[in-house]
């Protein structure tokens, strides 16, 4: 039988509170200095901890009480234990309060405004229509006008999941979001790739009353081969906490084609905003996917909505034989965000449109 000595919890406690506070005071010197740049990823590291914490605690709380030790040890003990509650205290009102400030800085997006698409010197090809809404159909189905119809609706209207196969994909430096890239067009500091916007769309659904989970796991990194595997496993594990969620959206970039200075972009009032992009997965290739169908519905459904309130937002939807492990869901889709000529700020101008878009479309 393993007997684990106060003294030694102690000292290995009283470690871990040293090592903590060193991170925190590095961690808001850097934070502070980079309010401008950084997505908010503070408040997520601290729930990590503070949960952590607090399922530790009661079990070393345990461990003193079935310990036969001398007073002065469990005065010790004691002390300890009340600084890791405190810090706890502390850090969730923090967190609560940043949360706050921050929603407060969204600003919101006006309706009404006029519309210009950018040209970007690449023209957006289509086969079909469906009333305004263009598609490229790149699978072995042929498209009718009833599986266009977007006559496909959502059971729960309130869940969303965001996540990025994709992770490291990044774009076009600019003064306020420079950075120094690991690959072509690619980052592992996620401040500058497609996961800062995943989290401007997640702070914007947010305000709009959705509930949002965002997950920025690395799926391209170390390895790009096998990001689609390694992503599925990551929404199944969501999924099997939150099996009612439907919409759910795989967040990308536009591949690197053979012009890096491609920047598909549309004006919005004085905005200048990176054009979006549905990618519609089929069972053409042969994978298993009853509900493709479904999913292109609703893709329908958003972008029918987004011509009308901000025409040109979003370049033709592209139907492919992948499945791009969107059988997962009734209404799993691709969005890509721009390509690797455009700036996070038009990215992120983006997500401000996108959002109320599927606010207005999804009640």
């Amino acid at each position: 039988m393993l007997v684990i000595k106060l003294k030694d919890i102690v000292k290995y406690l009283a470690s871990a509170i040293l090592i903590i506070s060193i991170l925190v005071l590095c961690t808001r010197y850097f934070f502070s200095n980079n309010k401008g740049n950084l997505e908010e990823r503070k408040p997520i590291t601290k729930v990590a901890l503070v949960n952590c914490m607090e399922n530790i605690i009661p079990n070393l709380t345990k461990i003193n009480e079935d310990e036969k030790v001398d007073k002065k040890e469990k005065s010790l003990a004691k002390k300890i234990l009340n600084m890791e509650l405190g810090y706890i205290k502390m850090v969730k009102q923090d967190t609560q309060i940043e949360t706050s400030i921050n929603s407060k800085n969204l600003e919101d997006a006006k309706t009404g405004l006029g519309t210009e698409i950018i040209d970007s010197g690449i023209e957006q090809k289509y086969t079909d229509t469906y009333g305004t809404v263009q598609v490229r159909n790149s699978s072995k189905y042929p498209l009718t006008q009833e599986i266009l119809t977007p006559n496909f609706e959502l059971k729960n209207k309130k869940d969303v999941i965001i996540y990025h196969t994709h992770t490291c994909e990044s774009y076009t430096s600019s003064e306020k979001f420079s950075y120094v890239p690991t690959g072509t067009y690619r980052t592992t500091d996620l401040n500058f790739t497609v996961a800062r916007v995943g989290t401007e769309l997640t702070d914007y659904l947010n305000k709009y009353g959705y509930n949002v989970i965002h997950d920025q796991t690395f799926h391209d990194y170390p390895a790009y081969s096998g990001s689609y595997d390694r992503s599925l496993n990551t929404v199944n594990s969501i999924l099997s906490n939150n099996q009612g969620a439907e919409m759910i959206i795989d967040l990308h970039r536009d591949a690197v084609g053979s012009n890096n200075n491609y920047a598909p972009k549309v004006k919005i009032g004085d905005e200048y905003a990176a054009q979006l992009m549905f990618v519609i997965g089929t069972d053409g290739g042969g994978l298993e996917h009853p509900n493709w169908q479904n999913n292109l519905k609703f893709a329908v459904k958003i972008q029918e909505k987004a011509n009308e309130m901000y025409p040109g937002l979003f370049k033709p939807i592209i139907i492919r034989n992948s499945r791009y492990n969107q059988n997962v869901s009734n209404a799993a889709t691709i969005i890509e965000v721009g390509a690797t000529g455009n700036t996070m700020e038009e990215c992120l101008t983006s997500m401000k449109y996108l959002s109320k878009v599927i606010s207005e479309t999804i009640k």
